[in-house]
């Protein structure tokens, strides 16, 4: 055998399990599961600035979001965590600083620690009551004092739905599933 062909083979040898795991960590993370570092309080006290989680990407390939669940989203460049309050053809309605979701107040004392906190904003790009449009997703922050949200930017479209959240890696005395 000739030399090139032997150096070709030791050097293919060499780097093919490194470029297998890199091939492989791509596709997880573009299909399956992410990192993602949250930058802002629009979450708290659910998830803190600075924050580390994994994310499910795979959860909305077979499936849409359902109310409670923390989605994260494409918006004007940007990934943002949000909690899904609305789905498609629910009416929203904001009174007194309560969410009302088809005539109902929405309980959300599980993971608000202010409660009639929530109104719209003056410079909002919608009017309640609100219908939410099919193909799309009414999101609040659950710092809603300090969140731009669907109050501001109007409903998320399904097709920017990039995961789910999934697990809090960061900090170690918060590690655990996101709720």
């Amino acid at each position: 055998m000739n030399k090139g062909l032997q150096t070709y083979k030791l050097i293919a040898e060499k780097i093919k399990e490194p470029t297998l795991a890199i091939l492989a960590a791509l596709l997880i993370s573009c299909f399956i599961m992410s990192h993602t570092q949250v930058p802002t309080q629009s979450m708290v006290p659910t998830i803190n600035p600075g924050d580390h989680l994994l994310v499910n990407r795979l959860s909305y390939y077979y499936r849409d979001p359902v109310r409670g669940e923390i989605i994260v989203f494409e918006h004007e460049g940007e990934h943002l965590i949000k909690r899904v309050i609305g789905e498609p053809g629910d009416l929203i309605d904001i009174v007194d600083g309560k969410v009302y979701v088809n005539g109902s107040e929405l309980d959300e004392s599980s993971y608000l620690t202010e409660m009639n906190v929530t109104f719209p904003f003056s410079h909002a790009t919608i009017d309640f009551p609100y219908v939410v449009p099919e193909g799309s997703y009414f999101v609040l922050g659950d710092h809603r004092r300090n969140s731009s949200d669907s109050r501001a930017f109007g409903p998320v479209s399904r097709n920017r739905i990039i995961a789910k959240a999934g697990y809090r890696i960061l900090p170690i005395q918060g590690i655990g599933s996101i709720k």
